[in-house]
Order: C-alpha cells, then structure tokens, then sequence
C-alpha cells in the first residue's frame, strides 16, 4: 500500500494520477485528507481515502496503518516556521509508529549559505525536517526540489500581457525552474522502483534562467515586447503597496525575489532528467505553451 498525503493538494493530486498511470490498482492507493476536504473524487476513482492531519500524530497513526511507503509532501502551513517543521515531524513519528517502512519526502533544494538567505527560515525548516527523517530509522528518499515553473506566473503578473512590463525585485539572478507535474512523476517513480532508498537528490531543471530571458520568451510567445525591471526592494513594496496588493503577498514576492537574486535556486541538476526518463520541460517549453494561445488570439 502506498500513502501519498496532501492528496487533495496540486502535487498530491498529480502523484496520485502518476500511480493509477503507471497501472497500479486504485485498492492499492491510499490518500491522507484532513476533515471537511473534497476527497469525492479520490473516491470515484477508487482510492481508499484516509482522515489525518499534520497536526495530529493519533490520527495519522491510523491513516497509516498497513501503509508500506509514503509520499509525505512538505506541510503548506503559512503560520510561524515551527508549524512547518512540527507538521514533518508528526508525520513521520506517526509513520514510524506504524510501522511504515519507506518515505519520499519533498523538500527544496538548497545552496551553501542557505542560512544567510532570504529563505533561510523555509530552508532552515526542511533541513530540520531532513534530520529527523534520517533519524527515524525508516527507509528514505529526499526529493530537494527546485522551484514551480508556476510560480513565474505569480512573479510576472496576470497582466503582463497588457503593461507590457515585469517588474521584481530578482536582479539578474537566476533559478532552476521545474514543472510540479514533472516533479510529483518523478516522485512516484523514486517512490515505485528500486535503489532509491537512503538517497537525496536534487530535482532540478537542467539550465537555470533568469527575468530578463523570461521576458525574451514572453515576448516571443505574444509577438509582443515585454521588458523586466529590478526595482530595489523598498520601491518595489511601496508600488505593490499603492496597487493594494496584500501585505502577506508583498513579503512573499519579496522573499522569493531577493532570494532568486542571490542565486538560492540556481542548481543545475540531470537527476530529473534520469528519474523522468526524458529531458525535463524547459522554461521556454512552460511559456510558449502558457503565453503562445495567448500571443495568437491577440494576433487575430
């Protein structure tokens, strides 16, 4: 039986359709969801849905029982950084107590002098909870994965189309983009075949890029020329702030920013590539199909 949690989640969802792919019996699946989750279509397929939550050692105790490896997927707790960790470590206390005998555990990846960074607390966390995994005893795979193509899409606007302009705060820094569709198959395939046990790895895409070839590719898919800018981070909060944008999401756009800026991301790896069996999707692959439909429309 393989647990994969945060089943209702963008990657919990993705590796658990990677499994039914690969042809393994919907009976033979399980999914950790917390109380009041939309678990019905897990259901409809056939996945024998489980009720836990990080926060409760007993009841994923249970949700574990009869599980022989486990996809934990890294908590999504935006409250204080002990959150994060304590969610990691409850989890994989309750999966040893019952008795489950291999984890794939998504992390991110991480660079020398993480601990000085903009990301040190989220780093700082799954350092933590990579720790206490290896600690436990039980069978290991840590996935350090790179960061969302996806998150492009946050970082340069939904109007970027319209202003014609990127603006943040990343200066000529560059990241290793990987797609969460590729990664969540990557997962499952450490998880499903063998010689993967006690091993970390860097999921990453093979070349790094940065805003300012982002921008060049934007422009290319919408036939439209789209400049980036580097505001320092005092601007850059003050025109986000003028705009309305929430407090919450300002820090967030600036911790990632400044963070790309000092190259924390930029960790060109070939492992992706070995556990997908292909070349992973290239940033400009992520935005010619995101931007190209776009680019024709606005061409007609």
């Amino acid at each position: 039986m393989i647990l994969i949690t945060g089943a209702t989640g963008n990657f919990g969802s993705k590796a658990i359709q990677h499994l039914l792919n690969k042809g393994l019996p919907a009976k033979d699946i399980a999914a950790l969801v917390r109380e009041g989750e939309d678990a019905q279509p897990l259901r409809d397929k056939g996945i024998d849905v489980r009720m836990g939550d990080y926060a409760d050692v007993v009841s994923m105790r249970k949700a574990f029982a009869g599980v022989d490896r486990l996809l934990l997927i890294s908590s999504s707790d935006r409250g204080p950084v002990e959150n994060r960790t304590k969610h990691h470590i409850n989890a994989i206390t309750a999966a040893k107590e019952a008795n489950v005998k291999h984890i794939a555990y998504t992390s991110f990846v991480r660079k020398p002098g993480h601990e000085d960074s903009a990301i040190a607390d989220f780093e700082n966390s799954h350092v933590e909870s990579e720790k206490f995994l290896k600690d436990s005893g039980i069978k290991y795979t840590i996935l350090q994965n790179g960061i969302y193509q996806e998150m492009i899409l946050a970082f340069v606007g939904e109007k970027v189309a319209e202003t014609g302009a990127i603006l943040f705060p990343a200066a000529a820094g560059k990241a290793s983009w990987v797609l969460r569709e590729e990664l969540a198959e990557a997962a499952i395939n450490a998880l499903t075949t063998e010689g993967h046990e006690n091993k970390t790895y860097n999921l990453t895409n093979n070349t790094s890029v940065g805003f300012e070839e982002i921008a060049q590719y934007i422009t290319a898919a919408l036939g439209k020329d789209i400049h980036y800018s580097s505001p320092n981070v005092e601007d850059f909060k003050a025109i986000l702030g003028k705009a309305g944008v929430p407090d919450m999401y300002i820090g967030m756009f600036v911790m990632w920013g400044t963070a790309v800026a000092e190259g924390m991301m930029d960790v060109e790896d070939t492992t992706l590539e070995s556990l997908l069996g292909r070349k992973p999707t290239t940033v400009k692959q992520f935005i010619d199909q995101v931007y190209g439909s776009v680019g024709s429309e606005e061409n007609h």
